[in-house]
């Protein structure tokens, strides 16, 4: 068996260093071509080009790469024509893959399968029949998509979230940390501005003026940011005026860092954190959050006009409460996000049955997600 397989940015890759593990120990002849990460060539892969290329978020920032976005679109699709592969999946990243797919699609019967379903249910609905033109299979991670990709002829199977496969830290493990790090029984902020250049641009000026004002009330508190590898550096000088003492976590070159980085989360008081996926990892440390989040203005307005949801964190969607409170665009400022966290700080146990539920609805007790999405594309063949 013959697989295609990509994904563009790291989120990707780690579903898709899952999958492919999952295809293997399903199906152990399997040979795999395609793009993607360090996950992706832990199982044998040979990315055909840096993935990095493929990581830009917002409209505005896609439109100066798009003539060299467009070139790789053509050539990755001519890769799987000339592969010809039983199977093609795309993961994530639409705005690369699913052109991808559609210009497969259009000189072939290669099947087609797309690894986390499109927010329909959050903005342009249409997307999903226009899709269903080219995509044959959908691997869905919320509970709640497979009848929005059902309605509009594509099979979709639900096989769970990543995030509830994740080890999480335990309590030993969070008080050693407390202790290595010097914090001992002080309350702390786990601050986490982003994993890209633009949103640690955006947002650390920001959080660093809403943790000054949180700190004159609260001027024992401690700050911990876990900084992602690729903005170590613009992460460590961006908070070198933060209030707090802050500890950088820099996982390069750090044998443990994904070990203490878990160790963190679970052992904070609050998290600030920017819009995304790390809800979900605080959520399973049952850490509670503030999210704050700006972009480019331009993309800030066309998404709000859009817009079919009123939260854009996915514990509040999961269990369709408002839990968690979420300063974005022109409302994430330094008065709002401090007082954000001044209210979670003093109620932090309200967050935590909707964090549990969460967790539970994703597919936390069940055959890993990896496997499940595995097994979903070989019944389906």
């Amino acid at each position: 068996m013959k697989a295609f397989i990509l994904a563009g940015e790291p989120s990707g890759d780690k579903l898709g260093g899952a999958l492919m593990a999952g295809l293997r120990t399903l199906h152990p002849d399997i040979t795999f071509q395609g793009i993607g990460g360090p996950e992706m060539a832990a199982q044998g892969l040979q990315s055909r080009f840096d993935m990095s290329e493929l990581s830009i978020m917002g409209l505005a920032e896609i439109l100066p790469k798009y003539r060299s976005l467009k070139a790789r679109i053509h050539q990755t699709a001519q890769a799987v024509l000339d592969m010809q592969p039983d199977v093609m999946i795309t993961i994530d990243s639409p705005d690369f893959s699913l052109r991808v797919a559609r210009l497969v699609k259009a000189q072939s019967a290669i099947r087609t399968v797309h690894y986390v379903a499109p927010s329909v249910w959050a903005w342009r609905p249409g997307r999903a029949a226009h899709m269903a033109k080219y995509i044959d299979h959908v691997l869905a991670l919320l509970p709640f998509e497979p009848p929005l990709m059902q309605a509009v002829g594509m099979q979709c199977d639900f096989v769970g979230h990543p995030v509830v496969a994740d080890p999480v830290a335990t309590d030993v493990e969070a008080d050693a940390f407390r202790n290595q790090s010097g914090i001992g029984d002080a309350p702390f902020v786990l601050v986490l501005p982003g994993s890209r250049k633009a949103e640690v641009a955006r947002l650390s000026g920001v959080f660093g003026d809403a943790l000054e004002r949180l700190l004159k009330k609260s001027p024992r508190l401690r700050v911990v940011v876990p900084a992602a590898a690729p903005v170590a550096d613009q992460v460590i000088a961006a908070v070198a005026g933060w209030p707090g003492d802050p500890l950088v976590l820099d996982p390069r070159g750090d044998d443990h860092a994904k070990a203490r980085k878990r160790a963190a989360f679970r052992a904070a008081d609050v998290a600030l954190a920017a819009s995304g996926t790390v809800s979900l990892e605080l959520a399973a440390s049952a850490t509670p959050m503030v999210i704050a989040y700006r972009v480019n203005w331009l993309t800030f307005r066309i998404v709000k006009a859009i817009a079919l949801v009123d939260t854009v964190t996915l514990v509040n969607l999961v269990t369709d409460t408002r839990i968690i409170p979420e300063f974005l665009g022109p409302d994430c400022t330094s008065d709002a996000i401090a007082g954000g966290l001044e209210a979670v700080l003093a109620n932090p146990e309200a967050q935590k049955s909707a964090m549990a539920l969460t967790m539970d609805r994703l597919g936390r007790g069940g055959e890993s997600p990896g496997l499940r999405a595995a097994r979903a594309v070989l019944d389906a063949m």
